[in-house]
C-alpha cells in the first residue's frame, strides 16, 4: 500500500540535501543556488514516470514545499542564499509542480515537469555565467544564450518524452523558450501555463 514511501522520501531528501548544499555557496550564488534546487527535483519526476510515486503524492509535497517556500516571503526572512525579496519564483514552481501531474497525463506531465527542472535550469546557469563574465548584475537578467540554453534542453525532452512528429516535438520546446523568455509573467507560471495549454495539440 505504501510501496512509494520509500522514494517519496528519497526524492524529498535529495531535495533537502541540495538546499543544504546551496546554503554552504551562500547568497553571492543566489540565482544559481535556485537552479541547482530546480535541479535536484529531477529523480522525484523520474520516479513518478516510472510509477514508483504516484501522481496525488507528487502532487501533495510539491504544494506542502511550495507552502514551506511561502512562508519566509511572508515573515520577510527568506531563505537568503536562493530566495529573492519580492520574487516569488520558487514558490511558484512547486505550486505549478503540484498541479501538472494531476491535470496532465504522466508521459506529458513528465516532459513539461523536466523542462520546468533542467531546462530552466540550464537557463539561469548559462545566463549567470555570460552575465558574470561581463561584468554585469545576473539578477533577474535574461539573454538569448540562455533562452539557446533553453530550446536546445527542450527539444531533447521532447523527442524523448513526447508522443508526437519531430516537427511538434521541436516546436512544442520553441514555444516553451519564448514563454520563459517573455518578460510580463514569471517563467515559472508562464511555461506550465502555456505547456499545458499546449496539451491540447498532442
Amino acid at each position: 500500500m505504501f510501496e512509494w514511501l520509500p522514494y517519496a522520501g528519497l526524492a524529498a531528501l535529495l531535495i533537502l540535501l541540495a538546499i543544504g548544499f546551496t546554503r554552504k555557496l551562500g547568497e553571492e550564488w543566489a540565482w544559481i543556488n535556485r537552479k541547482i534546487i530546480h535541479f535536484s527535483i529531477v529523480p522525484a519526476v523520474l520516479m513518478f514516470y516510472y510509477g514508483k510515486i504516484p501522481a496525488e503524492v507528487f502532487s501533495a509535497s510539491a504544494f506542502a514545499f511550495a507552502l514551506f517556500q511561502l512562508w519566509p516571503h511572508i515573515k520577510k526572512r527568506e531563505f537568503s542564499w536562493y530566495q529573492i525579496e519580492h520574487n516569488y519564483g520558487e514558490v511558484f514552481f512547486a505550486f505549478s509542480a503540484s498541479i501538472i501531474p494531476i491535470v496532465l497525463p504522466r508521459e506529458y506531465a513528465t516532459a513539461l515537469l523536466l523542462a520546468m527542472a533542467i531546462s530552466d535550469g540550464v537557463t539561469g546557469v548559462v545566463r549567470h555565467y555570460y552575465f558574470r563574465r561581463h561584468g554585469f548584475n545576473v539578477k533577474l537578467k535574461k539573454h538569448w544564450t540562455g533562452s539557446l540554453a533553453y530550446l536546445a534542453t527542450a527539444v531533447v525532452i521532447a523527442l524523448i518524452y513526447l508522443d508526437a512528429d519531430t516537427i511538434r516535438k521541436v516546436m512544442w520546446a520553441v514555444i516553451l523558450a519564448l514563454a520563459e523568455y517573455q518578460p510580463w509573467l514569471d517563467d515559472n507560471l508562464a511555461v506550465p501555463m502555456v505547456g499545458s495549454l499546449l496539451f491540447l495539440l498532442y
